[in-house]
């Protein structure tokens, strides 16, 4: 069993909210239901962006499965202070380990529609060949540490530290650590 995950609980709660039931939510956010049924029970890791369709699915932005408290006026995170962690499988076969620690640097943002976070970025043994994904939007994507391998398209890009990339994530394309432990700064827009 992997660490509890109170984005399931979420999904559960906005999928009630709206008298969907589980395979309803799976076809509409072309999943499986037992993905599904998964996430909710807590079970697994997601990925970014299966969780990206469930949000757009259930008519809110990824960010509201980060939120606790939701706040007007600005978000502003004193150093060290920035909370919310939640970890996303990347690729990783067993869905078992985190590849991705994701810490929200708007968590409780109210009404926002770009998404900061402070990524710590894992190796993940079982990247042989990317995996490609996309969604609606764009990303930026700055290195704070370590090297990323960025494929987009047909394309690879090596980035290490104080290098960015921004780019429509519309195009397949796919983020790992390149050998070491990684950190980045992204900004993921993903509009309703």
């Amino acid at each position: 069993m992997t660490e509890k995950n109170s984005v399931g609980e979420k999904i559960r709660q906005f999928r009630e909210d709206r008298d969907m039931t589980v395979e309803e939510l799976a076809n509409e956010s072309q999943s499986n239901v037992e993905l599904i049924e998964k996430l909710e029970a807590g079970e697994l890791i997601p990925s970014l962006t299966p969780l990206l369709k469930i949000a757009r699915a259930l008519g809110v932005r990824l960010g509201t499965f980060l939120d606790d408290t939701p706040q007007k006026g600005p978000r502003i995170n004193r150093n060290g202070e920035a909370k919310n962690v939640v970890r996303f499988s990347g690729k990783c076969a067993s869905c078992e380990e985190s590849a991705l620690d994701f810490c929200s640097l708007a968590a409780d943002k109210q009404d926002r529609h770009m998404e900061p976070f402070i990524i710590d970025v894992h190796p993940c043994k079982d990247v042989n060949e990317p995996v490609l994904s996309s969604h609606e939007g764009e990303e930026f994507i700055y290195v704070l540490e370590g090297d990323i391998e960025v494929s987009y398209g047909k394309d690879k890009h090596t980035l290490t530290k104080g290098d960015s990339i921004y780019y429509d994530s519309i195009v397949p394309h796919d983020l790992h650590a390149a050998g070491k432990e990684s950190k980045i700064l992204a900004v993921v827009y993903t509009p309703l």
